[in-house]
């Protein structure tokens, strides 16, 4: 193992030790892997940067895992069933010769695979999975969105992709969140709710696709309210009661049956 393999092999297990402890002292980070204190701060800083922790003074914290997002492997494989009929139904809401708006959404990028359906279609995205799947498809028209790129999320996320998204305009976004508290959106990284508020300035029609676990999960940044999309797409995971509450509030809900 060469150098650098050694480094990255020593940050992903400093990572997993932050994440599962919840919180790390530097000090204690630098003893335990036996590396000097200023080397630990290097990695917690390029951990941080990627998007996988944060550091706060003394040592470094990962977010609890209801409001830590994950992994794009480990988000895929969550609730799969449920957002590939979310996936489904939220593509009957396409028309060809629009110009469309995806977010990183794992539940998006199932709904990307869709796309070529309903071509031909110009597909604005910061999402990098979305945009290798959408290269090879005919009559699909990319444009990407650059920015800094978080691995955590495989996307470009941060100040210069929400100036990028800026430069358009969409006929209908489609995005998800990581949850939904009293009829509000939120996120667990400023970077992506700086991106999706711009993306939801930026489109004509806003579509959420959330799956009905979203709305027992908590966040820690206010992305938007509900009233600001209007349709939610979601499973028939979710409580009678707050399905009358959204569609009461002016927003069209599309309820999907669960496979």
């Amino acid at each position: 193992m060469d150098r650098l393999e050694a480094q990255e092999e020593r940050r992903r297990r400093l990572r997993d030790t932050v994440i599962a402890r919840g919180f790390v002292r530097t000090s204690d980070l630098a003893e335990e892997y036996g590396i000097s204190l200023m080397t630990a701060h290097r990695d917690l800083d390029a951990l941080q940067a990627q998007g996988w922790l944060r550091k706060v003074r003394g040592g470094a914290t990962g977010l609890p895992s209801a409001q830590f997002h994950g992994s794009v492997a480990d988000r895929m494989a969550v609730m799969a069933p449920a957002k590939q009929a979310l996936a489904r139904a939220a593509a009957t809401l396409l028309v060809p010769g629009q110009t469309v708006m995806l977010d990183d959404s794992t539940t998006c990028l199932l709904l990307a695979h869709r796309f070529a359906e309903h071509a031909p279609l110009t597909v604005i995205t910061n999402s990098l999975p979305a945009v290798t799947t959408l290269a090879k498809e005919p009559g699909i028209s990319l444009i990407t969105l650059g920015g800094a790129y978080f691995p955590a999320y495989d996307a470009f996320m941060g100040l210069h992709t929400a100036d990028a998204v800026r430069a358009f305009r969409a006929d209908v976004l489609f995005m998800s969140t990581t949850a939904v508290t009293n009829g509000r959106c939120y996120h667990t990284s400023p970077e992506t709710v700086q991106v999706k508020r711009a993306m939801m300035e930026s489109a004509a029609r806003r579509v959420l696709v959330a799956d009905h676990t979203k709305f027992t999960k908590g966040g820690l940044y206010a992305l938007a309210p509900l009233t600001d999309f209007d349709v939610l797409v979601v499973d028939d995971g979710l409580a009678a009661a707050e399905i009358r509450a959204v569609r009461a509030r002016g927003t069209e809900v599309m309820v999907v049956p669960r496979p």
